[in-house]
């Protein structure tokens, strides 16, 4: 059970750093609050996504 609760916490702080840079990185390319809201959340979803995509493959794997 904390195997699983400390992947889930590092997943989520990777996916928050990508956001993060995502973000930062449409600020200095000049984009509106806006705009680089909506590519953080953008690069958060894709991050969640992955890991759910690789865990899922990993369970059909390991079963």
């Amino acid at each position: 059970m904390a195997v699983v609760l400390l992947t889930t916490a590092l997943v989520i702080v990777v996916a928050l750093l990508a956001a993060a840079g995502a973000g930062k990185l449409a600020r200095i390319d000049g984009a509106t609050y806006a705009a680089t809201l909506t590519r953080a959340a953008t690069a958060f979803a894709a991050v969640i996504t992955l890991a759910a995509s690789v865990t899922a493959a990993l369970a059909a794997l390991l079963t």
